[in-house]
């Protein structure tokens, strides 16, 4: 399993904040030009991630100090599989930019798929079996919170 990065660790004397971390211009370009190349329909976040609801959920979504539960598939843009689980926990502001941003999207039982450029995911600094510079897919079912 890949460890996913820490960026900050929220406690009870602190606010949660939302992350606001936003990626630059050049990598949302290339992944809005392989979404449209590869005929992908899916909303943009100003923050610059993609993404597609599939189930959305009324009511209380998660805020990044939550800890969530979730089932998930990570790909590289190529389909390859880097990691999967049908039931982890996290808390959410420990996970990477672009699963803070994206996860309080939806609601307990929301499925959402999110396309990452490099900087609301691990950057310039291979992970794993992720390279550097990594635009990335994940399809996310927000299990609970």
């Amino acid at each position: 399993m890949v460890a996913f990065t820490f960026l900050q660790a929220c406690s009870k004397k602190k606010e949660c904040n939302e992350n606001t971390t936003q990626a630059p211009a050049t990598e949302v370009t290339a992944l809005r030009d392989y979404l449209t190349a590869n005929s992908i329909t899916t909303k943009e976040d100003s923050r610059g991630f993609f993404y597609i609801i599939t189930d959305s959920v009324f009511g209380d979504k998660p805020t990044t100090c939550d800890n969530i539960r979730i089932a998930y598939k990570g790909t590289l843009l190529n389909g390859s599989v880097f990691d999967q689980s049908n039931s982890q926990t996290f808390t959410l502001s420990n996970l990477i930019a672009g699963w803070q941003q994206a996860l309080p999207l939806i609601g307990i039982g929301g499925s959402i798929t999110i396309y990452l450029p490099p900087t609301l995911a691990y950057g310039s600094k291979a992970s794993g079996s992720i390279p550097a510079n990594s635009n990335l897919k994940f399809e996310i079912d927000l299990l609970g919170f």
